[in-house]
């Protein structure tokens, strides 16, 4: 069986499950450590808005990790330094998300450093359209 993603696992529009969101999980390590964070007083200023789901959290450095998720997809980013795809942060948030309401807030806007990158995968996924319309790469 392939990557899944949550198109194949949910309608749009509608929160994750827990289990939707473990089975992004690169490993069973991956959704342990995600699944331990997402429980513990270490995130701040989260929240979602649309297709989005954004938050700090406090890691071993002296600034804590961005994270943001990008749900159409779907598409991860976090400062921290590890190379697993969603990482442990990242699925922290989505678990937190998915819980409701109390784990991360609805929001006016994202902060700055979450909108640049969701602004950034918005024009990439702008150009590869028009080239696959115009017929090209």
């Amino acid at each position: 069986m392939g990557a899944r993603t949550v198109a194949d696992m949910n309608p749009q529009g509608e929160r994750w499950t827990a289990e939707q969101v473990l089975a992004l999980a690169p490993d069973a390590a991956s959704r342990t450590a995600g699944s331990k964070l997402a429980v513990t007083g270490k995130w701040s200023g989260a929240g979602a808005l649309g297709r989005a789901v954004w938050g700090l959290c406090a890691g071993s450095g002296s600034k804590p990790y961005q994270t943001v998720v990008d749900l159409n997809g779907p598409g991860y980013r976090c400062s921290c330094p590890s190379r697993k795809f969603p990482c442990k942060h990242a699925l922290s948030l989505l678990l937190r998300w998915a819980s409701g309401e109390g784990g991360v807030p609805a929001s006016e806007e994202p902060p700055e450093w979450a909108e640049q990158w969701l602004d950034g995968r918005r024009e990439r996924a702008a150009k590869l359209a028009a080239a696959a319309r115009d017929g090209g790469p």
